[in-house]
């Protein structure tokens, strides 16, 4: 009870740490709207690039991206003062949380055979709450950022954002791209 008093107290003194809870709650929110957007939007092409167009694990992976780049964006604004190394961070923080969905659905998947969506929704609500973790511990550290590593998470980012829209239209025939329920790949198939 008393590690639960701890935590409560320094959220209500650190605006980082509410900052950090808002983006979670958003990235959840929007998160999980983007998984019906395409639909929404009556097969809208633009809308495909941003939200999940089939159920394979890469158009899911949309998910996580987009609302945690948003949230970053935004966020940028508010704290960008109190923090340190916050490009690095939410970089690795997006990079972490896309990865621990990969990691997480082939491994269980594999294991048991096919894939239960109730795991798999906590595996997404757990990538964003890691990855924005793994931001949060980076940005308290002392300032590690340089120009150069600036540029360099820009461009992971930027190639990420590329490879989502591109492998929306155009994705390899491989498992991380193939739609679980129909077995088709990417928006081409199901148009």
């Amino acid at each position: 009870m008393e590690l639960i008093k701890k935590v409560f107290d320094k959220i209500k003194k650190d605006k980082f740490i509410k900052a950090q809870i808002i983006v979670i709650f958003f990235s959840l929110i929007l998160g999980t709207l983007l998984h019906f957007t395409y639909e929404w939007s009556g097969r809208n092409l633009f809308v495909a690039s941003f939200s999940a167009v089939n159920e394979s694990v890469w158009e899911h992976l949309k998910l996580a991206f987009f609302p945690m780049i948003i949230a970053a964006i935004i966020e940028y604004f508010f704290v960008k003062d109190e923090v340190n190394n916050y490009v690095e961070a939410k970089t690795i923080g997006i990079f972490t949380a896309i990865s621990f969905i990969v990691v997480l659905f082939f491994t269980y998947s594999g294991i048991i055979g096919t894939s239960i969506i109730v795991i798999d929704i906590l595996i997404f609500i757990a990538s964003i709450i890691l990855g924005e973790y793994v931001a949060y511990k980076l940005m308290k550290r002392e300032d590690e950022s340089t120009y150069i590593t600036e540029i360099l998470s820009i461009i992971i980012l930027v190639f990420l954002l590329i490879c989502f829209i591109v492998f929306t239209y155009l994705p390899p025939e491989v498992n991380l791209f193939r739609d679980v329920m129909k077995g088709v790949y990417g928006i081409g198939n199901i148009l």
